[in-house]
This record gives structure tokens, sequence and C-alpha cells, in this order.
């Protein structure tokens, strides 16, 4: 039973319905079920509304036999997409809760790549609200090094001399972005500097609890190639009478950056983009890229964009009047690209 090596001795001190952390039998059965008819492609969505047009859509059928199975507040849903099997699973909002959904997926089930997707904020004042964005790295731009008051940018930052910290990859001053002064001078900012820092990682074929570190971490390579068939693909503009100034289209991006913040501020959001490089800016992407690499499964994300974050178009109340038109964008060119993956 492929991925349930770390499970066996949960499973087999079973005895009821997941006391304790443990697997029943019953459950163990319906995910053996299940697997007869994997590998799977695994696509993992944030909310319901980025959700329910996927699987309204006649492209996807559910399986007649096992629809679904709940797990730990998860509902795994089996069935086909473009004639491929898949399972549909909602993550929830945050860092956090995507990260344990996938690992979840990945553990339980024979998966053979993951597809994640949903809206995003848009970083990148050359793309407009509606586009889909396929970047090819992703990074988790919400752990930082808070340096303290006084030390700069040559001083060492704390537990840096141990390899737990770098100041390899920048950091944000938060005095660059003060309008106060005093007696005609700049004041300085008691925020002081964040260090952006990079995830310890544990891939499935190192040492265990020898730490790597990745920051960028890159989809899939074959993923990314079928991609640039998507690009120049266009979608729905309008909503009811509201129409962007054009048809939203699908374009690979460098860079989309993940952190357990909604980014709703114009500043952030432009040093995101002059110092990164970043595109969609959201809070799930990451850490479903950061699950894949560790586990080695193939991996990808396609992002449609919200909104510009922080404001700056003249469309009022952006992400309240195009999430649905973003959303369904997103699952088009979701279906799209899984036409292509598997021709």
């Amino acid at each position: 039973m492929l991925g349930f090596v770390i499970l066996v001795w949960v499973v087999c001190s079973s005895t009821s319905g997941g006391a304790y952390g443990a697997i029943s039998t019953s459950t163990v059965q319906e995910i053996d079920r299940a697997n007869e008819k994997g590998p799977y492609l695994g696509i993992v969505v944030p909310n319901s509304f980025e959700m329910n047009p996927l699987l309204q859509s006649p492209s996807f059928v559910a399986d007649l036999q096992v629809p679904y199975l709940d797990y730990f507040g998860r509902r795994f849903r089996f069935g086909k997409v473009e004639n491929e099997t898949v399972i549909v699973v909602l993550t929830g909002l945050s860092m956090l809760n995507a990260g344990i959904t996938t690992q979840l997926l990945l553990t339980l089930f024979k998966v053979k790549g993951v597809l994640h997707y949903g809206i995003a904020g848009n970083a990148n004042p050359q793309l407009q609200i509606g586009d889909v964005t396929i970047p090819q790295y992703w990074a988790h731009t919400g752990l930082w090094n808070w340096q303290r008051f006084g030390d700069g940018s040559d001083d060492e930052l704390a537990l840096e001399s141990n390899g737990d910290y770098t100041r390899e990859i920048g950091y944000l001053r938060f005095a660059n972005y003060q309008n106060g002064s005093e007696n005609g001078k700049p004041v300085d900012n008691l925020l002081n500097n964040v260090w952006y820092q990079p995830e310890e990682v544990f891939p499935v074929d190192g040492i265990p609890e020898f730490r790597q570190h990745s920051f960028w971490v890159p989809v899939n390579k074959h993923y990314f190639k079928v991609a640039k068939r998507i690009e120049g693909m266009t979608f729905q503009g309008c909503v009811n009478s509201t129409c962007l100034p054009r048809a939203p289209k699908a374009v690979r991006v460098k860079r989309g950056a993940s952190a357990n913040v909604f980014v709703d501020n114009s500043a952030y959001r432009e040093f995101l983009y002059s110092k990164f490089n970043i595109t969609p800016i959201d809070m799930e992407s990451a850490a479903v890229a950061l699950v894949c690499h560790q586990q080695q499964i193939p991996f990808i994300a396609i992002r449609a964009l919200s909104d510009l974050a922080g404001g700056g178009s003249a469309v009022s109340n952006e992400a309240d009047i195009f999430t649905s038109l973003a959303a369904q964008n997103a699952v088009d060119a979701s279906l799209r690209f899984i036409t292509l993956l598997f021709a």
C-alpha cells in the first residue's frame, strides 16, 4: 500500500473510528478501495467558491462507487476531469491548512502529481484583474527574522552564526516607508528591519532530521512546459455590466509568493514586485509547493488575479467584484492544462 509505511503503527493499534489519531480499519479499507483506481492527479483548492465551479463543471464526473472519503476534517472527492482520474480536496485558508491537507493527500493516496489552483492578489502592474498566472517558482515570504532596533544590515542576526538564519535573501526596512519627522529630520522606526528566511525542508530521499533550506521552490519542469501551451488563452472579462479593459489572458510568470497575510497594501505590493519580481500573492501555494518538493511529487499552481493588491485601478472594491470571475478563469485554465498534460 503506497504511502502507508509511516502509518503502519497507527493502523495496527486501531480499534475504533480514529481515536488518538489512529486510522480505523474501515477507513483503511476505503482508502485501499480508492487507491485501486489510482494513481491520481491531486487537485488542491483553497476555498469552496474556487472549488465549486470545478465540481459544477460538466468536465468533472464524480466516481459513482466512491464519490468521496472524509478524513480528519477533510473531504477527498474522487472522479474524473477531462477523462483523467483525480482527487479534489479543499484546504481552507492559510499556509498551515494547505500544508496539512497536501501532506494528508500524499500520505493516504496514490498521487502522481498535484495541480493547485485558485485566485490571488496581483503585484505586477503589467497584468490586470482576471489574468491567469502560472509561476515558475514559489516562495514563502512570511518567514522572517525581525532585527532588534539599532542594528543595521551589516550586523549579524541572532542565531545567524549557528546557521539558523541568513541575510542572503534580503530585508524590508520599515523606515523606508515612514512619513514622520522630528525637528525636520526623519525619525527612526522602532520596527527596524525584517529579513526574509528560507524554509527548512527534509526531503524524503534525504537523511532524517538533517535539514536543508529552500526559498524559491520550482514547479515541475514538464508541467511548466505544458503550461506554455495555454499562454494566450483568453477568458471572460465581465461581471454583469462591469467589464475589464481587455479580455483576460493566461501567462507564465517568473515568481509567486505566499504568506499568512492578506496583502491589501500598495507599498508592500510594490516592494514585493521590485525586490523579488513577484506577480501573484496568496496564502497557500508555497505551502503546497514545499510539501510536494519534499515528497518529490510533480507540482504546479495556477492562480487567477482578482485584484491589484492595495488598489490602484479605476475599479473600486476589485476583489469583491471580480472574485467569482477570477475563480472561474482559474478553473477554465486548469481544465485546459489537464487536457494538455495527459493528451
